[in-house]
Parts: structure tokens; C-alpha cells; sequence
């Protein structure tokens, strides 16, 4: 019989599906774990398993259980030190425990930019209480960005522009934390003329990139991306020297989401992601390898070709607006039919079982053969306007 990979998928949202999809495409059998049954990842798994990632009694059982010969991180909030003890037993973490400790948790990460690696970042004091926050307010002064240590997809991410909303904030950032670890990072609000993430792929042979990807926020959660990003060649160099600085620091071998602020141009240092990354959905349709793809080879050990374009593309995401376990998306036929010449559309459904406010239903992606950047976006916009959840019961 023969050897095949066995993945253990911690996390099976959207970006797991799609990672799952690429990766079983290269013989790997996958098991996707998640804290609800029926997740968008397990759909399209080999095998399933429910249990929190916080409990690490249950995460060290489906360790135990699978024998995985790479365990696979996709969700923020991770017993890690479990992630640890079996890396230590000869079990490979992608892309490893240590990185998976640092990213998880955007205080560690932020250390290792700002204090080992010297990487420019915003100004930034950390909190555990209230009267901790209003002093880092002070400190950093206003406006600043409260963003719990853990948590995802923005959530309780907040700015606070006067004095009578920091104590919102803090509130906020607490409901929106992920995990156990009560605290904040308050960060000095930079001017930013625009953010990108860079797709950055850690390989046995080296690192290599993808053209920057735009992105817009709502609520601290991403809207719409779109690629190539308009940078200067001097801007892209710096994002890719600190972007390269970061992942060697963490080593292992995937693909990281690396996001930079930038002003003019200077490039300045916000977050990573050690795996695909929301906002690079977009290259489902942009590129000839998809982030989910390159994830797959490089944690493989298999080779990576050329990362070409198929010209200007852009996502927009489709969300729900209440809490419902009934309901239903139409409006398929009219998305794909796009109102421009020379642009394809496409659109991903990604079959979560329930929705709630704001969460992401889909993404509707669309690639401008014949245009640029701001047609694609506007024709991932129109798509994404097209489909329409329906609510019952």
C-alpha cells in the first residue's frame, strides 16, 4: 500500500476547505477538527473530529488517536503548549510550535518584530485590566487601536479617538477575545495611506513571494482585497526584506500572511498569520498557484514554480446579518453574470451550518483580463451584491 500523508487540521473554516481541497489533491488524507460538527472544512475532509482547541486534554487525545505526520494549525486559539510537548515527541507542527506560539498570541509576535528583529511597527502597551488600558491610553495617547492579544477576523478590534471610549473598548476587546489570555495591545493609530498583506512562502529552497494584496477593513475584519496592490518597487523590497526577517526568526516551512502599513514609503510592520490568510482568497482567481496551494507544496517539501498572474483581480466577501440555523443563499445565476465585457467572475459558498451578524457566508472573486485593479474590484462588489441570504423560521 502506499505512504500516504496524514494531515490534522486544527480549524475547519473557509480557509481550511480550501486548504484541505489543495492538499488532498496531493494524495494527503486529511482529518479536519473543529468545535462544531459539520464545519466548512470537514465537508470536504477524509475524516472529522469535534472538540474545542482549547481543551488540550481532547487536542492531545486526536494527536494521540490520528498519528499525524504534520499537524496543521488554521484557527487562532490553540492549547499550544500541547502543539509544543508533541513537537518535542518528533511530531511535525506546521510550520512549527514555536511560530504558532508567537503568531497566536500578537504581544509575542510584536516582540519578535519590534525587539529581536528591529522592524519598524507602531508605538504599542499591553493591558490585563481596565485601569491597565487607561493608562496605555494615556501613554500611547489618542487615537489608538485596541485589539485583544487573541482573537480573529477583527474581532474585538476597536479605535478609540476620545477618552469617554475607552472603556467601551476595553469591554469590546474582552468579548471579542479568543482563548484564555485576558489582555490588550494598545497600538498608536498610524496614518496609513494603505495596508497589504504579502503572501510569504517559506520553502526548502528558499523564500518567495506574491504581489502584495490590497485589502480594506470594516469593524477590524477585511471586506474586499485585491492584487496586485499598487507599490513602488522600493516599498515592495522593504515588505519582502522584513517579511523574510520574520518567518526565518520562526522557520518551519508554509506560507505566512504578513500584513504592513504604508505611508509614502515607508513600510511598517502589523501582524502574520503562519497560513493562508483571509484576505488572499483573492488569488483563488488571480494567480496561477492559489495561497492555499502553495501552503500545500511548501509544507510538502515539493517544489514551487513561478507564481504568475492572470491579470488584476479582487474579492469581496457576502455576510450574513443576523443569527439563523434556517436559511438559504440565492442569486447565484445573477453573480456569475457579470455586467462588465472582458472580466470573469467567480463565487464561493462556503456552507456554514448557521449564521450571525457580519459573519462571512462567501466570497464572490472576480479577475479583469482586460482591465485593472478597480474594475475587478468593482465587479467582485456587484457579485457579492448579487447573492442573497434568505431566512426562515
Amino acid at each position: 500500500m502506499a505512504s500516504v500523508t496524514k494531515v490534522l487540521l486544527l480549524g475547519s473554516g473557509e480557509l481550511g476547505r480550501e486548504f484541505v481541497i489543495s492538499i488532498k489533491r496531493l494524495g494527503a488524507y486529511v482529518v479536519a477538527c473543529d468545535a462544531y460538527a459539520g464545519a466548512p472544512a470537514m465537508q470536504v475532509a477524509d475524516a472529522a473530529e469535534v472538540f474545542s482547541m482549547l481543551d488540550g486534554a481532547a487536542l492531545a487525545a486526536a494527536i494521540d488517536k490520528h498519528a499525524p505526520d504534520l499537524i496543521v494549525p488554521e484557527v487562532e486559539a490553540i492549547r499550544t503548549e500541547v502543539l509544543k510537548d508533541y513537537e518535542d515527541r518528533g511530531f511535525t507542527v506546521v510550520p512549527s510550535a514555536r511560530a504558532t506560539i508567537m503568531t497566536m498570541n500578537r504581544d509575542r509576535i510584536r516582540e519578535v518584530a519590534a525587539t529581536e528583529l528591529g522592524l519598524p511597527t507602531s508605538s504599542y502597551r499591553y493591558a490585563e485590566t481596565l485601569a491597565e488600558m487607561r493608562a496605555a491610553v494615556a501613554a500611547i495617547g489618542l487615537p489608538c487601536v485596541v485589539k485583544p492579544v487573541m482573537s480573529s477576523s477583527g474581532k474585538g478590534q476597536s479605535t478609540v479617538r476620545t477618552t469617554d471610549a475607552v472603556d467601551a473598548a476595553f469591554a469590546y476587546a474582552a468579548q471579542g477575545m479568543r482563548g484564555d489570555r485576558k489582555r490588550v495591545i494598545v497600538e498608536s493609530f498610524i496614518p496609513f495611506d494603505y495596508e497589504i498583506t504579502l503572501l510569504t512562502i517559506r520553502t526548502r529552497d528558499g523564500v518567495v513571494f506574491c504581489p502584495p494584496i490590497g485589502h480594506r477593513q470594516e469593524r477590524g475584519d477585511y471586506q474586499e482585497s485585491w492584487q496586485p496592490a499598487a507599490m513602488s518597487a522600493a516599498a515592495i523590497a522593504a515588505a519582502e526584506a522584513m517579511a523574510k526577517a520574520v518567518v526565518d526568526n520562526l522557520g518551519g516551512y508554509g506560507l505566512f500572511g504578513v500584513e504592513f502599513f504604508v505611508k509614502g514609503e515607508e513600510v511598517i510592520f502589523s501582524e502574520l498569520s503562519p497560513r493562508p490568510h483571509d484576505t488572499g482568497m483573492v488569488t483563488l482567481i488571480s494567480q496561477n498557484l492559489t495561497e492555499f496551494d502553495l501552503h500545500a507544496r511548501a509544507i510538502l517539501g515539493l517544489p514551487i514554480p513561478a507564481i504568475t498572474q492572470h491579470g488584476p483581480s479582487a474579492s469581496a466577501v457576502i455576510l450574513a446579518d443576523r443569527d439563523a440555523a434556517d436559511f438559504s443563499i440565492s442569486g447565484l445565476d445573477a453573480a456569475l453574470r457579470p455586467s462588465v465585457p472582458g472580466v470573469d467572475v467567480d463565487v464561493r459558498i462556503f456552507n456554514k451550518p448557521t449564521t450571525r451578524p457580519y459573519r462571512r457566508m462567501g466570497v464572490a472573486l472576480a479577475l479583469a483580463r482586460a482591465g485593472d485593479v478597480d474594475i475587478a474590484r468593482a465587479a467582485a462588489r456587484e457579485a457579492a451584491a448579487k447573492v442573497a441570504l434568505s431566512y426562515h423560521g
